[in-house]
């Protein structure tokens, strides 16, 4: 099982997956109600957000959502794909290895981790650790959401691994309270939470 190549992500790739209206995956409806979700949660746990890493950040779509909700918070885009990162200007990475000076507060990572395979996953998640202070948004399509028919596999691109939810939730538990609708906190992270608040580990 190999992980993607940079090569499948030129601008056909992103020509059918996001700038087709008939073939695009991005909702921007659905981003907009996740991003005003997930910045208001950070609010609420009164989290400081300060510096932001979109991992694999595509086409920039929660660039101006940052923005909005997180006025002030500086917000670096990494992206894999060289094509992407000539056109918008992105830094060039990958989840598996990127580093930084320093951790971020709020880092999202949306879509990319399915492209991995197990070895590259588990790296990728540890990492993703190292790269984040505060808070980790991840969004991962696992082989359960394959399962019970969430998944809209005309949409969806066929070369995605299938992993188990149970592979994600276990790299990140050593590192992160999952606290629900994809978002984590750091254990290290001076947030006070009530028990049920978050999920049982």
């Amino acid at each position: 099982m190999q992980s993607a190549s940079e090569q499948w992500f030129d601008q056909a790739y992103y020509q059918r997956y996001y700038f087709d209206k008939k073939t695009s995956v991005a909702d921007p409806q659905h981003l907009a109600r996740l991003a005003a979700f997930v910045c208001s949660y950070l609010h609420y746990l009164r989290l400081p957000v300060q510096r932001v890493l979109d991992m694999g950040c595509g086409v920039g779509l929660w660039q101006p959502l940052i923005a909005q909700h997180l006025p002030g918070a500086h917000y670096q885009g990494v992206e894999f794909s060289p094509y992407l990162c000539q056109r918008y200007g992105w830094q060039q990475g990958s989840a598996v290895d990127y580093a930084a000076s320093e951790p971020f507060d709020f880092v999202i990572c949306q879509g990319v981790l399915p492209y991995l395979n197990p070895a590259d996953l588990k790296t990728a998640l540890a990492n993703l650790a190292r790269l984040t202070r505060g808070a980790l948004y991840l969004e991962a399509v696992t082989r359960e959401d394959y399962e019970a028919g969430t998944i809209d596999e005309d949409l969806t691109d066929p070369r995605l691994h299938r992993h188990r939810a149970q592979l994600y939730r276990r790299g990140l538990a050593p590192h992160f309270i999952n606290l629900g609708g994809g978002l984590w906190l750091r254990r290290e992270a001076q947030v006070p939470l009530f028990a049920l608040e978050a999920l049982p580990q």
